[in-house]
């Protein structure tokens, strides 16, 4: 099949081990040894980075505290300062800027550029991935590595910059393709998880190779529909565009410390993650008509979990209200279990959301103090006055309900890697 010329048109950077070279970087002692940076300080909750040294041991994201002290007695475990990992994100996103404009920030920890055509020659190319990584280390922080990948579409791109890690630099051009990917795994490609990888073996495509040498019709066969094709045409080097995507939930969600897990301070942390949420619903634009609250038991790694319809809603006290309705399904499974009520992790989501259409002022206004209409316009007005206070002073400087005396876990932002929060999330 003739395709059309595949010239380098993408590089992506992958920052090494970043929440752990944050942690290096601020903390000098910690340079040069194995750490693992942990959301609470408990055996039993995972690692959400591990350094470059740490990683030599097998650890990991997601290995157990407990089992990373068994691979490496002398690990440091470090608590996560997700607000200075959005400031090193920051500063790191301005440098890469000072080289080339960035099109995708696609964690917090990657982001990828389209190269011009003054830019994507080979050398060119390589030249500027040299520029960008003396940037990051030379003005942001000496231990902040990344891995760079330069390939004709994103997707190779982003294959690329995993193939050679730490502070690595590979180049797929046209003439490397699709052979340079048949040592890979399918399992390597975003979007092939487990059922996929059983799925196409099912088909008789058990790695890349054979994926590549059907043709793309046959291709999105064995994928199961139009996707298989458009991969196809992705690992031969095609340039794609994206397609478009919008956000369709907003949601949140703690583990509990050992200490929180019984039923009080669980519903205590589920209502403040209610209003975390919300908050950031209407500071995005938006209202959510779906409430689901879920959960995980400490002797099950499996999911619970509940919902209510909502009236289409930003306001927090409708969305507690309706939380309170869902917490004694939580309590009944939970405290039918063996052991009783023990939860390891509690999250709240609001979905179905939708933008929130021009507003006028409120028809009911006048109306009778207990009428619901009126009750939810004062409930409205009352949450975002809440909103500007705590963008004001700070955190919890005004909060629906009781803190518990400041007892509970402290719930503050958490980066999930596909987003990187806003920096008025660290006032809700």
């Amino acid at each position: 099949m003739n395709l059309p010329p595949r010239p380098l048109r993408w590089l992506f950077l992958d920052l090494n081990s970043y929440f752990a070279s944050v942690e290096q970087q601020l903390q000098p002692s910690l340079r040069g040894r194995p750490v693992l940076v942990a959301p609470v300080g408990s055996d039993t909750t995972v690692a959400i980075a591990a350094s470059i040294e740490a990683k030599r041991y097998g650890i990991g994201t997601g290995t157990p505290v407990w089992r990373a002290k068994e691979l490496c007695p002398q690990v440091i475990v470090t608590p996560a300062r997700h607000e200075r990992y959005v400031e090193f994100h920051d500063a790191i996103i301005a440098e890469v800027e000072r080289h080339i404009p960035i099109t995708r920030v696609c964690s917090i920890d990657e982001v990828a550029c389209r190269l011009l055509d003054n830019e994507n020659g080979r050398d060119a190319a390589v030249a500027l991935a040299g520029r960008i990584k003396a940037g990051i280390t030379g003005r942001v922080g000496e231990r902040l590595t990344s891995s760079i990948g330069i390939a004709p579409n994103r997707l190779l791109a982003k294959l690329a910059s995993d193939l050679r890690k730490p502070d690595g630099l590979v180049v797929f051009e046209q003439g490397d393709l699709p052979h340079a990917l048949f040592d890979l795994r399918l399992r390597d490609i975003a979007g092939i998880g487990e059922k996929m990888e059983r799925r196409l073996a099912r088909d008789g495509v058990n790695d890349i190779r054979q994926l590549c040498d059907r043709r793309p019709r046959d291709a999105g066969m064995a994928w199961g529909g139009t996707d298989g094709d458009r991969l196809w045409y992705l690992l031969h080097g095609v340039d794609l565009p994206d397609r478009p995507t919008r956000s369709r939930t907003v949601g949140h969600s703690h583990v509990l410390s050992p200490r929180h897990r019984g039923v009080e301070p669980a519903r205590l942390t589920a209502r403040r993650l209610a209003l975390k949420a919300a908050s950031r619903l209407r500071r995005k634009g938006y209202r959510a008509r779906l409430l689901m609250l879920h959960a995980r038991f400490e002797d099950d790694k499996s999911s619970w979990r509940t919902s209510i319809k909502l009236p289409a809603t930003q306001d927090s006290f409708v969305v507690l209200h309706h939380l309170d309705t869902l917490f004694p399904r939580l309590h009944a499974a939970a405290s039918s279990r063996p052991g009783g009520f023990r939860l390891r992790l509690v999250g709240v989501t609001l979905a179905e959301i939708e933008p929130v259409a021009a507003e006028q002022g409120s028809l009911f206004a006048f109306l009778d103090p207990d009428d619901p209409l009126a009750r939810e316009t004062r409930g409205l007005a009352l949450s975002r006055a809440m909103d500007r206070i705590n963008q004001r002073w700070g955190r919890n400087a005004v909060s629906v309900g009781p803190l518990n005396g400041g007892r509970l876990d402290r719930i503050g932002t958490r980066i999930a890697f596909g987003r990187i929060p806003e920096a008025a999330e660290f006032h809700e």
